[in-house]
């Protein structure tokens, strides 16, 4: 779908359209999904960020002036509702009985020796990764995952540029230790 197509399901939804907003829905969800899943590290909670980050953007349709993409506009919703829901789940915090984490096999094909080494390092990633508080984990997210720069970061987190910079620096350097807690980096990792 192109951008003039977005901007009018956008303009029509904002006329009410319960039809454009839906056709909204179903364009961007599986990329609102991901990132969600990406923020909160579980499915069913992804789920209900997703949903609750649609029914936000629903309320203030109204009040989305376009100054961004629709796509930008969702995905600070969805860092919004996913760090709100990382908050509360904090607060009733309780022990999961099963922790698997199921992430999809981008990598080329490889023979059976690399792909374990990439297989392990994408587990101990994973798991690290999750360790980190919400909000460093977000901005490794949107920025080494999504690509997005130091002021689109600080954008759809509502926080200074400096602010995304020196988290990504923190977050980074706690993955590092994590990783690598004796400083060994691995040399022959991809």
């Amino acid at each position: 779908m192109d951008s003039k197509s977005i901007e009018d399901l956008v303009a029509a939804a904002k006329e009410g359209s319960h039809q454009a907003f839906e056709a909204l829905v179903r364009h961007t969800y599986a990329d609102i999904y991901t990132l969600a899943y990406r923020l909160v590290g579980d499915e069913e909670d992804a789920r209900d960020v997703v949903q609750e980050a649609y029914l936000r953007a629903h309320r203030g349709i109204k009040k989305f002036r376009g100054d961004a993409q629709f796509s930008t506009w969702m995905h600070r919703i969805t860092a919004n509702c996913a760090n709100t829901y990382l908050g509360r789940r904090q607060r009733h915090r309780h022990d999961q009985l099963i922790d698997d984490v199921d992430i999809p096999d981008l990598t080329p094909h490889l023979d059976p020796v690399h792909q374990a080494d990439i297989d392990v390092l994408r587990t101990q990633l994973v798991a690290a990764l999750m360790q980190l508080p919400p909000k460093l984990r977000s901005v490794v997210v949107l920025r080494d995952i999504y690509d997005l720069s130091h002021e689109a970061i600080a954008d759809q987190l509502d926080i200074t540029e400096s602010a995304a910079k020196v988290r990504l620096h923190r977050a980074r350097k706690r993955l590092r230790e994590r990783l690598y807690p004796l400083g060994e980096e691995r040399a022959d990792a991809v």
